[in-house]
């Protein structure tokens, strides 16, 4: 597994991540033990990068990270987020960006995962209620005491970036990026870039779509699978995009590879700053995704990607309520 620096200050991770989310919630039921099981076999196969959250779950995401990493804290760069604030029976509250509630969050992370200290700390959703330079100040004194090592924002647009950059530097920008999430390319790959911070592309397999495996709305799960309620997995637009991933398929098989290996690699091959997290809870799964890094995209295999997954071609937004990200 190569390794790629993300930022100037020093943070260094595999190629490929892992997201960690879907062990605990949001698509379909749990199953810790083979969670723990594909987190163990993602560290053999060189992968450092393992991404969560305090409302997954919510918190027991991070309990079942911490589970699977006790013992091999060496090989892990941990990151974690704070700022979508949940009840523990799951209740919506709001987004938080208060500096009281940054201690306190950190905190109580670093008890749930049985750790010292988070490698990289992420602001999960900006609070346009607060400044954006005081929630990085109360980031930055966890820096300062030994608790966070590098700091993170989720779904941030260009100029809370250069804000937030400038009260302390940034190693990491997190947002949804892949052959059917395009939209960085026209102003927050730029600016990361301008200011020489690292880009994570979290859904790098657009929730599953790209794999190809829902043909039909009905393949796409029951109640606990919110992808459901995605815009983009519903009506005319499942139908639209499902023919983008008819031509990334056909790309993939003349290549010998699967759409999820294919549209993995195309991530991998838009920049060394960039590092997408596919997540699943399979071992399986997670060893298709990590055999990505292998595959060599020629010039025209670009060439053909771009023309069957054009900026802009997908239908429906990312999310049913657009409100809480690029804020």
């Amino acid at each position: 597994m190569e390794t790629r620096s993300l930022g100037g200050q020093g943070l260094v991770v595999s190629a490929e991540g892992l997201g960690c989310m879907g062990m605990s919630e949001f698509y379909g039921d749990a199953d810790e033990d083979g969670a723990v099981a594909t987190i163990h076999r993602a560290l053999e196969l060189g992968v450092t990068l393992l991404d969560t959250a305090d409302m997954y779950g919510p918190f027991t995401n991070e309990r079942l990270v911490g589970r699977a990493i006790a013992g091999r804290r060496d090989q892990v760069v941990l990151a974690t987020k704070l700022g979508n604030e949940r009840r523990p029976d799951g209740t919506w509250v709001g987004i938080n960006g208060r500096p009281e509630y940054v201690r306190a969050a950190c905190d109580a992370s670093l008890e749930r995962l049985g750790v010292d200290v988070i490698d990289l700390y992420y602001q999960h959703r900006v609070d346009r209620t607060v400044p954006i330079e005081e929630t990085v100040g109360a980031m930055a004194e966890l820096v300062q005491e030994g608790k966070v090592r590098y700091l993170g924002l989720s779904e941030a647009k260009p100029e809370t970036l250069r804000r937030a950059h400038a009260a302390h530097p940034i190693s990491v920008l997190q947002t949804e990026y892949s052959l059917w999430s395009r939209e960085p390319e026209a102003e927050i790959l730029p600016a990361v870039r301008e200011l020489g911070i690292g880009f994570v592309a979290y859904s790098p397999l657009g929730r599953g779509f790209l794999t190809g495996r829902f043909t039909t709305e009905e393949d796409v799960g029951g109640a606990g699978d919110f992808r459901s309620r995605h815009p983009r997995f519903q009506g005319e637009n499942f139908r639209s995009n499902r023919e983008i991933v008819e031509r990334v398929a056909a790309i993939a098989a003349d290549k010998g590879v699967t759409a999820g290996q294919l549209a993995l690699a195309w991530v991998l091959h838009r920049g060394d700053d960039i590092v997408p997290i596919p997540g699943t809870k399979r071992v399986e799964y997670l060893e298709q995704n990590v055999a990505a890094v292998d595959v060599k995209l020629s010039g025209d295999d670009l060439r053909r990607l771009d023309a069957a997954a054009p900026f802009g071609l997908t239908s429906g937004d990312r999310y049913a309520d657009m409100s809480t990200v690029n804020g």
